[in-house]
Formats: C-alpha cells, sequence, structure tokens
C-alpha cells in the first residue's frame, strides 16, 4: 500500500472532507464512514456496563449478552433476517443483579460457551451459568468453586494458562488481590494466583494474556488511582512482574496520580509487523506500546493517540477493509461530563485519523465496544455499552458496500475435539505464496469493557486476495503451529475459517 501523508484532526470530519483531506496528499479517498442503527427501540436502554458475544446456541451467527445496572440483564438471541430477541428469560439467565463483568468460555470442555458474571454489591459477587444448549443456563459457580462471597470484581479471562486443554479462569479484582482459579476437571476451581505470585492486591480494572515472545502466556494488568500496571512473565515457577519496562508501567499516563490509571489494555499489531503492540485506555492520556527488539517504545503521541481525557475501553478492527487496523476508544461518563468517543482510522503509515461519525459520538457509550460480524456479510459492525441514565447499547451495522465488504477472512481457532479452548492463540496472514505478513490477531483473552466474547479473528483482505494463514498456541511453554496455505477468502463469506490446533500443532481445518 502507498504511504499516505499524516492527517489528524481532534474533532469529527465530515466524510467528504475527510476524502478531500486524504485525496489531496496523493493517496486515494478511503471508503465512506458510514454506521446505521440495528432494532433502535431493541437496544436504547441505557445502564449497562458490560457487553460480550458468542454463539451460545451454536447456529452459526453470534448471538450478545448485555449486563446492566439496575436493570435485568438481556441475551440477544440472533436471528439474522428476524432480528435480535432477548429470550433470557426462556434460558434460565434473568440476572437482576448489577452487572460488572461477563466472560464467556467453555469452562467444562463440551463445545459450547458458558458465561461467568461478576456483580457490583450484594452476595455473592459472582456466578458461573452453565450453557446446556436446550436445557438452558444453570449457575452452577456454587458446585465448581467459582462463588465468592465478597470483592468487586472487573476484568475476568478464560485462559489456558497450564497448557492442559481446558480453560482456568484469571478474575481482576478492583478491591483486594487478584484471583486466578485452575481447572481441575471434576474437582472444581482453585484459586492458585498466591501460589504463582499473581494475588496483586493493587486497584485493578483490566487484563489480558498473550505470548510476549518468551514461549509462555504473559499477563498484562491494568491498575488505577495512579498504582502502576504490571507484566506478568511466566516462568517454570510462576510469574514474575518485568518491572524494568517502564513504557508498560505507566501506559502512557502518570504513576502516583489517584486521578489517573489504565483502564483496558489491549493487545494489537497496529504496525503490522508480526508482533503484539500495547495500547492502553486512560484515565490521563493513552497510551500506545510499541514493541521493539530490545523492548518498548511509547509512539501514542507521534501517531495521534495520546489523547488527554478519560476512557473505559479500546476495540480494534480493520472495519474499512483496507488492510490495516484501526481504534475504537470511548470516553466514560462522570458527574456531569461525557468524555467524547473516537473512532480513529489508521490510514497506511500515517497517523490515525477521527472518522467518528456525528450519530454515533452524540450517544453516551461509555463503557463497552466490541467489533462483531453479527449478520454475517464479512465486515465489521460495532457494538456499543453506556452507563450513565441517558446511554445506551445500541448496535450499529457497518454500512460498507458489498463489493468491498466481503474483501475479508475470519478465522476460528479450536482444539483437536472443535472446542474453544485456545484464548490467546495467535493468528497471522501472509500474501499467498510468500512471507509478507499482512496482519495479526489475538484470540480473546481479555477485551472489551470487563467483558470476553467467543469470537473469530477478523482480517481485512485488500482486494480478497488468496492468503496464508498460520495460527500459534502457546501451551505449558511450547509455541505450537498450524498453517494453512492459499486460502482463498471468497469461499468463507459468511462463516469462518476453522482451524483446529491439538496440543502437537499437527492438525489444520
Amino acid at each position: 500500500m502507498a504511504a499516505r501523508c499524516r492527517v489528524f484532526r481532534t474533532r469529527p470530519l465530515a466524510v467528504t472532507s475527510l476524502s478531500v483531506a486524504i485525496a489531496a496528499c496523493g493517496g486515494h479517498p478511503p471508503e465512506p464512514v458510514r454506521f446505521a442503527p440495528v432494532q433502535a427501540d431493541l437496544f436504547s436502554d441505557g445502564g449497562t456496563l458490560t457487553d460480550a458475544w458468542a454463539d451460545f446456541d451454536l447456529d452459526g451467527d453470534p448471538d450478545r449478552f448485555v449486563g446492566f445496572d439496575g436493570a435485568t440483564s438481556r441475551l440477544y438471541r440472533n436471528g439474522l433476517v428476524d432480528g435480535f430477541k432477548d429470550v433470557a428469560a426462556d434460558v434460565g439467565l434473568v440476572v437482576e443483579r448489577s452487572v460488572r463483568t461477563s466472560a464467556w468460555g467453555d469452562f467444562d470442555s463440551d463445545g459450547d460457551p458458558d458465561l461467568l458474571l461478576g456483580y457490583a454489591g450484594g452476595e455473592p459477587v459472582t456466578a458461573l451459568y452453565r450453557n446446556d444448549l436446550d436445557a438452558g443456563f444453570t449457575n452452577v459457580a456454587a458446585a465448581v468453586g467459582l462463588e465468592l462471597a465478597a470483592g468487586t470484581t472487573r476484568q475476568a479471562a478464560w485462559i489456558d494458562h497450564d497448557g492442559d486443554g481446558d480453560l482456568d479462569l484469571f478474575l481482576a479484582m478492583r478491591d483486594g488481590p487478584n484471583r486466578l482459579f485452575e481447572n481441575l476437571g471434576n474437582d472444581g476451581f482453585v484459586d492458585v494466583a498466591p501460589d504463582l505470585g499473581l494475588d496483586d492486591a493493587r486497584r485493578s480494572v483490566g487484563a489480558s494474556w498473550f505470548d510476549t515472545g518468551d514461549g509462555g502466556l504473559d499477563l498484562i494488568v491494568a491498575n488505577m488511582n495512579g498504582d502502576a500496571n504490571a507484566l506478568y512473565l511466566a516462568g517454570p515457577d510462576g510469574f514474575t512482574d518485568a518491572l524494568h519496562f517502564p513504557e508498560l508501567r505507566d501506559g502512557g499516563r502518570a504513576l502516583g496520580d489517584e486521578a489517573q490509571g489504565t483502564v483496558r489494555p489491549c493487545v494489537v499489531d497496529y504496525d503490522a509487523d508480526g508482533d503484539f503492540d500495547l495500547f492502553f485506555a486512560n484515565y490521563g492520556p493513552n497510551g500506545l506500546a510499541e514493541r521493539t527488539p530490545t523492548g518498548w517504545s511509547h509512539v501514542a503521541a507521534e501517531v495521534g493517540l495520546a489523547i488527554d481525557a478519560r476512557y473505559d475501553t479500546c476495540a480494534w478492527g480493520d472495519f474499512d477493509h483496507d488492510g490495516t487496523i484501526d481504534l475504537y476508544v470511548n470516553g466514560t461518563v462522570g458527574g456531569d461530563t461525557h468524555w467524547r468517543d473516537w473512532l480513529m482510522r489508521r490510514e497506511g503509515s500515517a497517523s490515525f485519523v477521527d472518522v467518528t461519525p456525528a450519530d454515533i459520538l452524540a450517544e453516551y457509550a461509555s463503557h463497552g465496544a466490541s467489533w462483531v460480524d453479527f449478520d454475517l456479510d464479512g465486515d465489521l459492525d460495532l457494538a456499543l455499552a453506556g452507563a450513565a441514565g441517558d446511554g445506551t447499547h445500541h448496535l450499529y451495522r457497518n454500512l460498507l458496500r458489498p463489493e468491498y465488504a466481503w474483501h475479508s477472512l475470519q478465522v476460528r481457532v479450536v482444539d483437536d475435539a472443535g472446542r474453544a479452548t485456545r484464548p490467546g492463540a495467535e493468528v497471522r496472514i501472509y500474501a499467498a505464496g510468500t512471507d509478507r505478513i499482512m496482519g495479526t490477531r489475538l484470540v480473546d483473552s481479555g477485551s472489551g469493557y470487563d467483558g470476553q466474547s467467543d469470537l473469530p479473528v477478523h482480517f481485512g483482505v485488500p482486494g480478497g486476495q488468496p492468503v496464508d494463514v498460520r495460527v500459534t498456541i502457546v501451551l505449558g511453554g511450547d509455541r505450537r503451529s498450524v498453517s494453512v496455505e492459499d486460502v482463498d477468502p471468497r469461499e468463507y463469506q459468511g462463516s469462518p475459517l476453522l482451524v483446529r490446533v491439538g496440543a502437537g500443532g499437527d492438525t489444520g481445518r
């Protein structure tokens, strides 16, 4: 892709003026940024704190759980042509608590996603709803050792940290030591965080698991109220906080300032060089730490992302299929102040450009943002959540033209039995028959605002060209990979490429 000159604005630009600005720099005008609300009345209520997606009924399309603060939460079944319908009461998922945390994961390895919830106030503060498909959901938290009597939950992440083939649960706590519950199968879960050095008592709110390149699943933890962030590196005897990376400890904001902190860390290969960088949604300037051969480097200011305000989440995705990954970050609501949201489009090697549509900017999307192809047309749609009384949980359809919408590939990574036990897996695509990398994605291991979705990873593929796909998993300190060559995106319109990766890395599609 030809490089484009730097274009950055601190307020929304109309699509027409943005296109003129890019064209004047000698590049090709980007696609117009157009979104349309879906079932606006159904998704109009505010007071929403968390938003997570999974195909809970295994019918091939993603469904949506939305956690409310002070109202009954909702589970929307996706009927595609028939639209969404709240079926929470029908499937035994009536939740009238203030839901702060939601995470989909197949904890019992039976092939369908189950739902972990964390509550604000009252007792107990956690629930685990086992999905029995036609029989509905059953809260089994007490029976399996995941019912916490007290505490304030934040980010939950299902992750196979020990590489034994089943999902364990990490839980960030706002008011006490973080927890890591190891899955013992029929013997339930046991908290091993103190044994492994992960019982951090700082005020944690966000977390994500990924491999920094040392062959183990490492953990980035976001902390608030001036506390430093932590990067826990996996080792044979537990985890060690990598204190020697100041770019990650501060995340681009001030340390020691009670008014500042990091809410959400996002793992992203923003520059498509094959390794993972870290974005920090902050109270204070947002941060972007680019991976370097020797560590990390602050680059948020030079690419136009160091916006100083208060932000609650970050969501990355190539919504326009130009081959570069874009960012949605939403501002929080405090008192009478609503810090604005930003849809920042990456333009080649230039800085990020603000292209936030006016109608989306007018919403109070303070506590959640997710990219999801809910209508299976190939492009990414946008789901938002807002905690304030005048907020919403609107869903916006991406109106990318059909001739470009299919220029994409979605990849779902499962184990050799077809179960989604591979959070933290790395997916890379290359121009077919070459070593030219076109993008890297991470299977969700902690994202959104206190949410974890069970979705395929998505790539924009300019021109719809054939690609080679390489999937790498990290199990027990070993990196194991599977490659699928000469994949034609046209063959996967409306469904993902399914890649099975066994413990030996010896399976494929």
